[in-house]
Formats: C-alpha cells, structure tokens, sequence
C-alpha cells in the first residue's frame, strides 16, 4: 500500500498535495483498494466553492457509490477531465494522473488538521482491525 511521504492525508481517505496556495486532491490508494474497480467520476465546475467536509463528487465503482469530500476550503481551480472518460485511472495512478481537483486553498491553517503519511498509516492500520 502507497502512502507517500509528501503529502497529507484526511479521514475520509483524501490526500493532498500542497503547492503555494494551491492544493492537488485524490483518493488515497487505500481508498481505490477498498473501492475495487472505480468505473465513473463525478467531479465539480471550476470555479465552484467547497467547505471543509463538503461533498465536491463521487466515485461509483463496481461495488459501491461514495462522495468524495474535501479535506480543505477553497475554489476549485482545475479539475482532471480526462478521468471522467478514464475513471480507472484512479485505481491506476491515485497518486499521480488519478488527481482529481486543484483547489486554491482559502484557509492554509487547516492543513493542520490532515494526516502525516505515518499518522495516516497508523489510522487505516487501526481501521483494518
């Protein structure tokens, strides 16, 4: 299971990678495990608005429907089209072409409250049991 070093991570299996004001969202690789084969996106508008904990999309895969909800505040700046055409892309590279947002973060003091890789390790370990 990957859980790289360089980003944080949310409860709800989110990660995120920071650069400047702007922060990359996805779903962890644990998530896409647990997911199985992810088979449709939804993802928001550029330009929409998102609190910390609201839902910005889904994912439906073969075994389930789940919202995905942002680890952070802020504007969606870019959003990653080509999943919604390639969807597994997700359980390919979830850290890498399986991004899914770009938001420019309102409130960087709430990078706080996310997850180291080795806390995020400990919590799905703990999830597991």
């Amino acid at each position: 299971m990957l859980i790289p070093e360089d980003l944080k991570y949310s409860e709800e299996h989110e990660w995120v990678k920071v650069n400047g004001n702007m922060a990359t969202i996805g779903i962890t690789d644990y998530a896409q495990d647990q997911l199985g084969e992810i088979v449709y996106v939804e993802l928001p508008a550029e330009g929409e608005r998102f609190s910390k904990a609201d839902a910005f999309g889904s994912v439906e895969s073969v075994k389930s429907v789940n919202d995905i909800f942002s680890p952070l505040t802020g504007r969606v700046a870019e959003i990653n089209d080509p999943l919604v055409d390639s969807p597994e892309t997700i359980n390919e590279e979830p850290y890498g072409e399986g991004w899914m947002i770009k938001i420019e973060m309102a409130n960087k003091k709430e990078l706080e409250d996310l997850m180291s890789a080795d806390e995020y390790e400990v919590y799905i370990s703990e999830e597991t049991k």
